[in-house]
């Protein structure tokens, strides 16, 4: 098939594009600099410039593929919400091209949109829409989009990693380096679900080649990861100590990071392997953390 891969740059994407040439398929992708334009040629995909801020100069590009795997998010956290509203407004737009044909679209969400409130496992056909992570907004366009007659699915993420970077908290681990301590919220026993980066790529493929449309697939290796526990292995990489905080002080110590750093997103993914025969193989969070490099971090800045 020949599809249409946006973030074919990123962590993920670039991920899912190598996933998809070894397995035979043509690849386009949407990229912004002319860099990687020139990489993502020399691995055999073709390259379609292009951003998030302006779909309409790069949507029509769709109209020559099968189908889109739409990994690419603006992950400035500190304009969190206006890049969520950019996310719905780039669906929006693929979705106009794909309306009335049976080519489907992958978009992402993540994980704790499945959590309906109560202390279950987020679970794959659970959707919470009223749920506080400004996030809903991929999946409520992707509804409407549905409802319009494109094969909407969702991948929904957890905190994928590798020793690299390990999803939110890559900024978690920045920022105990520059407080010079590791914190977590009262016991620490709030989890965070998780997945190596290969295992997502092979998923979305997976999505693609034998998913469902208006179907939700959790890509969960580890249903949850302690806090205290991730905590504690971030300390002893970067030498510094570990600290319970009481909840009324998490905004002033982590920032925008606040509204994650207590929440538990522990999810399941049973139903998801049990459909696509998903089996996640790749290292545990916990160990990418123990294995990254300390001394080599980027800045919360």
């Amino acid at each position: 098939m020949r599809i249409f891969v946006t973030g074919a740059s990123g962590f993920i994407g670039s991920r899912v594009v190598s996933e998809l040439l070894a397995k035979g398929h043509q690849v386009t992708g949407l990229v912004r600099s002319d860099a990687s334009a020139a990489a993502l040629q020399a691995s055999g995909a073709n390259a379609q410039r292009g951003t998030l801020e302006e779909p309409q100069g790069w949507v029509n590009a769709i109209e020559a593929c099968d189908g889109v795997i739409h990994t690419a998010f603006d992950h400035d956290f500190n304009h969190f919400v206006a890049n969520c509203e950019k996310e719905r407004r780039v669906i929006r737009a693929i979705g106009a091209v794909l309306e009335g044909s049976a080519r489907p679209l992958i978009i992402s969400s993540g994980i704790g949109l499945g959590h309906d409130g109560g202390h279950e496992l987020a679970r794959e056909e659970v959707f919470n829409a009223a749920h506080p992570n400004p996030r809903v907004a991929s999946e409520l366009e992707g509804n409407r989009q549905l409802d319009a007659g494109v094969d909407v699915r969702v991948v929904r993420l957890p905190q994928v990693h590798n020793t690299v970077r390990q999803g939110l908290l890559t900024y978690y681990v920045a920022l105990a380096r520059e407080k010079g301590v590791a914190a977590f919220v009262n016991d620490g026993a709030n989890c965070f679900s998780a997945a190596h980066v290969s295992d997502v790529a092979k998923l979305y493929v997976s999505v693609l080649e034998k998913g469902e449309r208006g179907r939700r697939y959790n890509a969960v290796a580890e249903q949850g990861v302690a806090s205290r526990q991730i905590a504690e292995v971030v300390a002893k990489g970067l030498d510094i100590s570990t600290m319970s905080l009481n909840p009324d002080a998490c905004a002033a110590h982590f920032g925008w990071f606040a509204m994650f750093a207590g929440v538990d997103l522990r999810a399941s993914s049973e139903w998801t392997r049990r459909q696509l025969d998903w089996q996640p193989q790749g290292p545990s969070l916990l160990d990418d953390l123990r294995d990254m490099d300390y001394s080599n971090l980027a800045s919360t800045g």
